[in-house]
């Protein structure tokens, strides 16, 4: 017999997504897929622009994380150029670049990912949102969390004109220099977002870490995968989001390769399955085995787990004591796939430690920012850490500058298998008997929320409605279940 259940509100997912889980004769789970079912198609409609007109065209692949297309997209124009930026671009990209982190993560922990935790993964499902989260917390965090994103929106807007579709970097630079007063400006506001980083992490470890409960399902079997990470690291090993060689470590946490973005090619392949558009990268130097983990297999995972996990630590002292503490509770390598979203408050204050740092820097007012394009253009990479994981840009270019070929291997796209393992192993676990409830479900769902997949970014799709379907069959073949999120 067929059973439709509808679940409103949406779930906290960006894009369209599907899940179809298959039972066995007696009502455990068979298999289970979690497929993407959007249209792939950016790369192609940019072939043929000229390629400085890429930092502004890619930003409007998703209106979640433009500012990580933005800056890869910078980068690699850039290489195509051969251009060697001034120090004061640098960092003022920089700079401009973790306030987005701060707005990005801060916005997902407390939207999408604290729900689960705050108000409960069994809780109704029209509680298990925003509003919920501040009926649990008070009206005053509430507030707190909308004047900081409204400091980091603001400081966005002063230097790159708009936070949403940025301006900020050009070609061969920065569109404009930074005042005093811009500096003074830009220094108060990260002193509050410090403050509100700290008040953030002290919210994870008051609500999640000591209630044992959330500590054993972060720490338990049914969301943890053994397998490689990776992500960018400076010169020194620590976790860096704008630039940086790309490190990759096995399951036992020992490096295995670390690569310039040029090399991207040489170390990452592609994986194509007929169920999914989104594709399924692999260590080519392992090959692809499939989506299963273990230290045979390429797959990789990327995001805030995987900067923690290949990194030696961070830069500024406040995020390096709440390292110490990750390590010392979840390992190195941590391997939870929950522990994401402990990841995640760590670096809203690494980021915050690092704007305040840099507003401080006598360089952010120089005003030597932009260089010319003198060189003929001809092939560049570009890679950052979006919020979400490695950013791949890779442009090749005429001798006038109009692009020939554009790929993008964006975070998500890195972790689909990593998702579809922890999907199919949440399943396995949570559903026996063919005993299937709205909590159980939304526990599935955790599995996959913790990367925080953006699949319009992965698909390269323009934004759209953001449908969720998940199907269960029998060992026949019937539709058990069907939940839609229109």
């Amino acid at each position: 017999m067929k059973k439709v259940v509808t679940i409103q509100p949406i779930t906290r997912l960006e894009g369209h997504g599907k899940i179809s889980i298959f039972l066995d004769e007696t009502g455990n789970v068979k298999d289970a897929y979690y497929q993407v079912v959007e249209f792939r198609g950016f790369e192609r409609f940019c072939i043929g622009r000229p390629v400085e007109e890429m930092p502004i065209i890619t930003p409007r692949i998703c209106g979640v994380c433009p500012w990580a297309h933005h800056m890869a997209s910078a980068k690699a124009v850039d290489a195509v150029y051969g251009a060697e930026l001034p120090k004061t671009a640098k960092k003022i990209r920089e700079m401009a670049y973790n306030i987005f982190y701060i707005h990005d993560h801060s916005a997902v922990f407390y939207a999408l990912s604290a729900p689960d935790f705050v108000v409960g993964p069994d809780a109704p499902r029209a509680e298990r949102n925003i509003l919920g989260l501040i009926g649990k917390i008070g009206l005053e965090t509430g507030k707190k969390v909308i004047n900081a994103r409204m400091v980091a929106t603001k400081l966005l807007e002063k230097l790159a004109g708009r936070a949403i579709i940025p301006t900020c970097a050009v070609p061969g630079g920065v569109s404009k220099p930074l005042t005093e007063d811009d500096r003074k400006e830009i220094e108060e506001g990260a002193k509050k977002l410090v403050d509100f980083s700290q008040f953030t992490l002290k919210i994870f470890e008051d609500v999640v870490l000591k209630n044992q409960k959330y500590l054993d399902l972060i720490m338990g079997d049914v969301y943890k995968h053994e397998t490689y990470y990776m992500g960018l690291v400076d010169e020194k090993g620590l976790v860096n989001y704008y630039d940086g060689k790309v490190r990759v470590v096995d399951p036992k946490g020992r490096i295995y390769t670390e690569f310039h973005p040029k090399d991207y090619l040489n170390h990452i392949g592609e994986h194509v399955e007929t169920w999914t558009y989104l594709k399924f990268p692999y260590l080519k130097s392992l090959g692809w085995k499939g989506i299963v983990d273990g230290e045979t297999s390429g797959v990789y995972r990327v995001g805030p787990l995987g900067r923690l996990n290949v990194a030696d630590g961070f830069a500024t002292p406040l995020a390096q004591e709440a390292y110490e503490k990750f390590k010392e509770i979840l390992g190195k390598p941590a391997h939870a796939t929950l522990g994401y979203h402990w990841a995640r408050v760590i670096e809203i204050l690494n980021a915050a430690e690092r704007v305040l740092e840099l507003s401080k820097d006598p360089d952010i007012t120089g005003k030597d920012f932009r260089v010319p394009l003198t060189n003929t253009p001809s092939e560049g990479v570009g890679i950052v850490e979006a919020p979400r994981g490695t950013l791949i840009h890779h442009y090749k270019t005429d001798q006038n500058g109009i692009l020939t070929d554009v790929n993008l291997i964006v975070a998500t796209t890195h972790n689909n298998a990593g998702i579809c393992m922890s999907v199919k192993k949440a399943s396995q676990q949570l559903i026996r008997g063919g005993n299937v409830n709205d909590g159980l479900l939304n526990m599935i769902e955790m599995a996959f929320r913790a990367y925080d997949p953006c699949l319009a970014c992965g698909t390269h799709a323009l934004p759209g409605q953001m449908p969720l379907d998940v199907c269960i069959y029998d060992a026949n073949g019937r539709l058990v279940v069907e939940i839609k999120r229109p």
